[in-house]
């Protein structure tokens, strides 16, 4: 049963692997969740797993004026929402050098990692700031703070997530909003089959390549972390990498 002292998570990208992931965990530990997604079958399938405590949202975050409204879709028993994490994001036709990668793929990867995040941020921000309470978690990647060739859409993306995460920081030093940036590494999820337009084998080859990869659940769990310290206490950053990656 959800704890309403808790306040309620508003989670982006919800119905793929991490956020099925992130969703669930938020669940069991005793939240209420706003399920954010375009993908409205994914999306009920989950919001029917996950019962009273969650409600979905079919939502692109590209599409800015309804990430702009998105309050005004939370139901009234699901308000105010306490924690907002940023988790859409996709790297479709990606691992392609710049020089020969379609403008139209890297445009739409930065306008959904990055400035989806910020407007949804936007949107969510100043009623936390109101209460002076809320969470934002922001779901980075390693490609913010290491070079990987082959991936300049998507790294930039995340680096720029990852600088709007510590400015915003510094925004807020005033106020008991706390930010939190998870930096994971590769993880077991659709981003891989869904950059390759769903090319199995070369996913499959993808994975091979490094032996072994984090779970969604193992990512879930940081952000549970965060989540879960005392207010005043602000877990800035995480980084979670398998063992065999450096």
């Amino acid at each position: 049963m959800a704890d309403e002292n808790k306040g309620t998570v508003l989670l982006t990208g919800a119905a793929g692997g991490l956020g099925r992931a992130i969703a669930r965990g938020v669940v069991a530990s005793g939240r209420r969740i706003v399920l954010v997604d375009r993908n409205p079958e994914g999306l009920a399938e989950l919001a029917g797993e996950l019962g009273a405590a969650a409600h979905p949202i079919t939502l692109d975050t590209t599409d800015h004026a309804k990430v702009d409204g998105i309050l005004s879709s939370v139901p009234a028993d699901f308000a105010p929402v306490e924690v907002l994490i940023n988790n859409a994001g996709h790297d479709i036709g990606g691992r392609t050098p710049f020089a020969e990668g379609s403008p139209d793929d890297w445009s739409n990867i930065i306008q959904t990692n990055l400035i989806g995040t910020m407007r949804m941020t936007r949107a969510v921000l100043p009623a936390m700031v109101a209460r002076n309470s809320g969470h934002i978690v922001n779901i980075s990647s390693i490609n913010a703070v290491r070079l990987i060739p082959d991936m300049t859409a998507y790294s930039t993306s995340k680096a720029g997530v990852r600088m709007f995460t510590q400015t915003l920081r510094g925004e807020l030093t005033e106020t008991a909003v706390r930010v939190t940036e998870i930096l994971p590494g590769l993880v077991r999820t659709g981003i891989i089959l869904t950059r390759y337009r769903g090319d199995k084998e070369k996913e499959r080859a993808y994975f091979d390549q490094f032996k072994m990869a984090l779970e969604p659940e193992d990512v879930a769990r940081t952000i549970l972390y965060a989540l879960e310290q005392p207010p005043h206490v602000q877990i800035a950053e995480i980084m979670v990498l398998p063992v065999n990656r450096f």
